[in-house]
């Protein structure tokens, strides 16, 4: 079975509401276990404790910062963000960071207002930002950026041999707790995606997937594969995912297989081109009954994707 990885999600609390929102949505669309110390009840532990403690027994450590510091923990004159980033660092835990672009902080200053701004200890906030972004960390200007960073780095994270993920039966003295828990963080998530729905009611749903489509568009454009090496290719040149998408859905409409025999081309697009594709949620990989094969397939979001380069592209005939 594919393993379920706890992530710890740590960020500052009021300034990032939307973004944790975003992160766990993701967290949970991978079929993985978000865990924050918002999620959790209070005991007769210490709070630093507790919080090393979730930590520990998570798989993954994951860290949105924006323009807040935080709230400082008094022995050590740190905040409980970067005493938590610490931590995961010490304990070489796997972890990735999503931090505020500049001009995105700005904006939410004055959306928000100066509670999104550091204004106690902007001079820890800078150093704390310059460590975080000497380890494995991106931008983000939005919450579909944070998505999109979960999205891609969470699978590959999963690869790896050494996570143990959740969890074996025999590991697992009482259960209670964990179903308990599970139920808070679905009933959490379940209030989060209402709140969400509320807030872009007046907003077509459309025009959303329209807006998702011109930055999935130009996300893929970034993204280049190396081609395979051909008669009239002979060095392996690269195109980017999207171009590979535009020439491939059609295909990809009755499924690609990696059933022995096959074209080069198809090999290629089944090893190289649809894993990619797989990670933002354009193709599916399926068994196909009665045979030893699989199969890759357009998604749902893969054929409304393709319709919607369709439509670009008579828009620009026209």
């Amino acid at each position: 079975m594919r393993k379920k990885l706890q992530v710890f999600v740590s960020s500052t609390f009021q300034d990032l509401i939307p973004e944790r929102q975003s992160a766990v949505s993701a967290i949970l669309k991978l079929g993985h276990i978000p865990a924050g110390m918002e999620l959790f009840t209070a005991n007769d532990k210490s709070q630093w404790e507790t919080i090393k403690q979730w930590i520990d027994e998570s798989d993954v450590y994951m860290l949105i910062l924006g323009g807040r510091y935080g709230s400082i923990e008094e022995i050590s004159g740190l905040s409980y963000t970067e005493l938590e980033y610490n931590y995961a660092l010490d304990t070489k835990k796997p972890l990735f960071a999503v931090v505020i672009n500049d001009e995105a902080l700005n904006v939410k200053v004055k959306e928000y207002g100066l509670a999104c701004n550091e204004n106690e200890n902007p001079k820890l906030l800078k150093e704390f930002r310059s460590k975080v972004l000497s380890y494995m960390s991106s931008f983000y200007d939005d919450v579909k950026d944070i998505k999109i960073c979960v999205m891609e780095s969470l699978p590959v994270i999963a690869q790896r041999e050494s996570l143990s993920g959740w969890v074996s039966a025999s590991e697992i003295p009482d259960t209670k707790s964990l179903i308990d828990e599970i139920s808070s963080l679905i009933v959490e998530n379940e209030r989060l995606k209402k709140e969400n729905a509320r807030l872009e009611k007046t907003k077509s749903k459309s025009n959303l997937e329209e807006e998702d489509f011109k930055g999935l568009a130009l996300l893929l454009s970034k993204i280049s594969v190396n081609r395979p090496p051909s008669e009239n290719n002979k060095d392996g040149s690269k195109i980017s995912l999207y171009q590979l998408f535009s020439i491939v859905w059609e295909t990809l409409v009755k499924g690609v297989t990696n059933q022995t025999g096959q074209s080069e081309t198809i090999y290629f697009i089944y090893n190289s081109v649809c894993p990619k594709l797989q990670v933002h949620d354009l193709v599916m990989n399926e068994k196909v009954a009665s045979v030893r094969w699989r199969r890759f397939t357009l998604t749902s979001k893969g054929q409304r994707f393709a319709a919607y380069l369709e439509r670009q592209s008579a828009g620009k005939n026209d």
